[in-house]
């Protein structure tokens, strides 16, 4: 395998106690990603899929989580 193919240790995401793979990795947003979020938000509403009609990459399942995550931390 080239050096250019093998994967570096921030690469690996090692599975959990019961042998997933975790998603939190998959789940991170960006400052901008969450600064859109909250501006769409607070045009739509909970309407998630329209969201994420505006974010590459995201799912609407992905941006609810998020803010229901974000929603509950911050009380």
């Amino acid at each position: 395998m080239a050096d250019s193919e093998q994967l570096s240790s921030s690469d690996y995401t090692p599975p959990d106690s019961q042998g997933k793979i975790s998603k939190e990795a998959e789940t991170e947003f960006s400052q901008d990603e969450e600064e859109l979020i909250i501006r769409m938000y607070n045009l739509l509403g909970e309407r998630w899929s329209l969201i994420a009609g505006r974010i590459p990459g995201r799912t609407a399942e992905e941006i609810e989580k998020y803010w229901n995550t974000r929603s509950s931390t911050s009380q």
